[in-house]
């Protein structure tokens, strides 16, 4: 360990109970999981609520599916109090990426129109707006922004994008790769200035933050709700309020495409819509536990300790600064740079994900930028300061062979 400056360790979280937070999940206690960020974690009283909801499904689909708009309904009206929106505003979507496909969709040709992405975009979400752009038969402008750029350096590198041609933004409110915010606000009150729609990817906001559209300044956001929100998978909220509301149509079409927005949203055929009306079970359970803003909290500086003990061994095995500098920094989601030679671009992170989960035992997120190698950390409760102090020993290490090619 190098005399990097390590924070103090929060205490772990327990259960009402006095367990160890983790126990009210299912996850392999044969690894360690350091990537919530990626896929979620169910908690078992939403996986049980889920169950019991398909066991219904099952027992009476003639009267499950007729019924299910409105309960969908109904537990649209809870999603929206946790997001502080109108149930009025918000459809239900399996993620973020489908939310934006969604958008993509309802845009009318607009030959040679431009889409605005960033450099940060989350890669399903700009190949979505490459193939409508192609469409169209214009192009997609990417926005440079520099990793440790501020509020001030990323609005004014989005905005320099602005043009004419310009048919659409998207941009990430929390980015995927680098876990840095964009100033959301802002672009969309210039886009709308200009009359330029825009699309927010708030994959990873819900949970994460406390209110992610208090501010809201654009058209539709997107965001999953299985991520931080530990909602089961294939649950993610869609929220509009601008011109395009009423244009915006479930990918498929069903019996209640004639219905006004969002209410068309809720009637998909056959579908299994367990994982939205568990939902409110996983986001119940944090607030009942242990209170969100304590959560958060807790995911921060569980986050900003992780980063401190990993990247101290970084720096002592390598002897460079693994400290990243991001302009706009995540609660619960941290950088830290991995010795040179590791995750070069997106299929080498893929990569050593795969070989750190099988070889190491641990479960992390590995990514790239400007063809440098990070770890993503993020954090939620039921990890503890252990799991970074077992990481930085046990695995850091490792690493740095494979760095060298051993």
């Amino acid at each position: 360990m190098s005399e990097t400056e390590v924070t103090t360790a929060p205490r772990p979280l327990l259960l009402a109970d006095g367990r160890p937070a983790d126990r009210a999940w299912s996850l392999d206690p044969a690894l360690k999981h350091l990537n919530h960020g990626s896929f979620g974690a169910v908690p078992l009283v939403a996986q049980e609520r889920q169950e019991l909801l398909r066991v219904e499904m099952e027992r009476s689909p003639v009267v499950w599916f007729p019924a299910l708009p409105q309960r969908l309904a109904a537990a649209r009206v809870e999603l929206a109090d946790f997001l502080r929106v109108s149930a009025g505003d918000l459809a239900l979507v399996p993620n973020a990426s489908a939310g934006a496909s969604v958008v993509y969709a309802a845009l009318t040709l607009r030959p040679g129109g431009e889409i605005v992405v960033t450099d940060h975009g989350y890669g399903a979400v700009t190949m979505g707006a490459e193939r409508l752009a192609r469409r169209w038969g214009g192009r997609v402008r990417t926005a440079r922004v520099p990793l440790n750029a501020d509020a001030d350096a990323a609005y004014e590198a989005v905005v320099a994008e602005l043009g004419d041609a310009t048919e659409l933004v998207v941009v990430d409110q929390i980015t995927s790769a680098t876990a840095r915010r964009l100033p959301v606000e802002r672009i969309g009150a210039e886009a709308r200035r200009r009359g330029i729609p825009v699309l927010v990817d708030g994959a990873h906001a819900p949970g994460l933050l406390d209110a992610p559209l208090a501010d809201a300044t654009y058209d539709v956001w997107t965001g999953n709700l299985h991520k931080w929100g530990c909602a089961p998978r294939g649950t993610a909220a869609l929220v509009a309020r601008g011109p395009l509301r009423e244009r915006l149509h479930p990918l498929i079409d069903s019996w209640a495409a004639a219905d006004p927005y969002p209410d068309r949203f809720d009637q998909q055929g056959t579908i299994d819509a367990t994982s939205y009306l568990a939902a409110p079970t996983s986001l119940g359970f944090i607030e009942r536990t242990w209170g969100w803003p304590a959560a958060r909290r807790y995911m921060d500086d569980l986050a900003d300790y992780g980063a401190s003990v990993i990247g101290a061994a970084v720096t002592c095995l390598t002897g460079a600064d693994s400290a990243v500098d991001v302009g706009m920094p995540v609660p619960g989601m941290r950088l830290v740079r991995l010795p040179d030679g590791l995750a070069s671009d997106r299929v080498e992170a893929d990569a050593l994900r795969d070989r750190v989960a099988l070889e190491l035992g641990v479960e992390a997120a590995f990514t790239s930028f400007d063809g440098i190698g990070y770890m993503r950390l993020s954090a939620h409760v039921y990890n503890t300061a252990a799991d970074y102090e077992y990481f930085a020993e046990e695995c850091v290490p490792a690493l740095g062979k494979w760095a060298r090619g051993n």
